[in-house]
């Protein structure tokens, strides 16, 4: 049995595949994208986190700690403790058969609404071991099993967790290899070769595009891509997610800087725009990963 780091169950979802969904958000991620919505999620390892609104310096922190949102060399045992709940850890520990005995608490809203259950992150397959345990034992219950990645990885594990996904949301941020170097921190080579791979063995891909204003969202970028996903199998939509500053109050709870702070959300003619350049190439778009 493989044990995994997950950071939240979040129940009810609508936007991570067709119908009512219970996606899984595990902790660690090889990019590090600016505009990330999850940046609890890119450390590998659990943190512990405290909200100042609700701190009311008890004297069980020292001052250093109270100056710092993340909590150095603090356990699970501390958070019970905290007398306001200002103390709160992110990422525990869980076994896959307890994770889908807990998923499978939600399949009446399943099985009523087309639904299942999603697979996220960070990025799950830093996780591959437990992410294919889990996506086999919902696949052997019947559940619609979903993965979604951003495709740095090993081959070998994207092919064996796609194996058990009925869909796969596959994220793309950009073409050019120096622009997505230089705004995820990583090359898109690998990316890119397993998503060529991954059409040759999978009829369910969704393609996902965040659209951040002044990283990614200009016609010759989307043009590249339409033109790449064009002649690959597989590929059953893309979708066009717009860019929203989630990450940027959870970049302040965590300690990390936010970059983009004041960047707009595009605009719904801007998106109509892009979506076009995209249907151009014959591929089925939307606009906000809506079903």
């Amino acid at each position: 049995m493989h044990t995994g780091l997950v950071f939240n169950v979040q129940r009810f979802s609508l936007h991570d595949g067709p119908g009512v969904r219970s996606t899984v958000f595990m902790k660690g991620c090889p990019l590090s994208c600016a505009w990330c919505h999850n940046p609890e999620s890119q450390s590998r390892n659990t943190a512990f986190v405290r909200l100042r609104h609700r701190c009311m310096s008890c004297g069980r922190c020292s001052e250093a700690e109270l100056a710092n949102p993340v909590v150095e060399g603090r356990d699970a045992r501390d958070v019970e403790l905290c007398p306001t709940g200002a103390l709160q850890g992110v990422g525990s520990e869980v076994g896959a058969p307890a994770l889908v005995e807990t998923l499978l608490r939600d399949r009446i809203f399943f099985d009523e609404s087309g639904g299942g259950a999603t697979i996220s992150g960070g990025e799950p397959l830093m996780q591959a071991p437990f992410v294919i345990e889990v996506l086999r034992l919902l696949q052997a219950q019947g559940v619609h099993t979903a993965l979604d990645t951003c495709g740095f990885a090993r081959w070998q594990d994207l092919r064996d967790a796609a194996a058990h996904a009925v869909l796969v949301l596959y994220d793309l941020k950009l073409i050019d290899n120096d622009r997505h170097t230089l705004a995820t921190g990583v090359s898109n080579r690998v990316i890119l070769e397993n998503l060529r791979a991954l059409t040759t063995i999978h009829a369910n891909i969704w393609i996902r595009i965040p659209v951040i204003p002044g990283v990614n969202d200009d016609e010759a970028n989307l043009d590249a891509t339409a033109e790449f996903l064009r002649p690959l199998r597989g590929i059953t939509r893309v979708d066009l997610l717009p860019y929203h500053a989630t990450g940027e109050a959870k970049s302040a709870r965590v300690g990390v800087e936010y970059p983009l702070h004041g960047t707009p959300a595009p605009s719904a003619a801007r998106l109509e725009s892009l979506a076009a350049h995209v249907r151009a190439a014959g591929l089925t778009t939307t606009i906000g990963g809506h079903v």
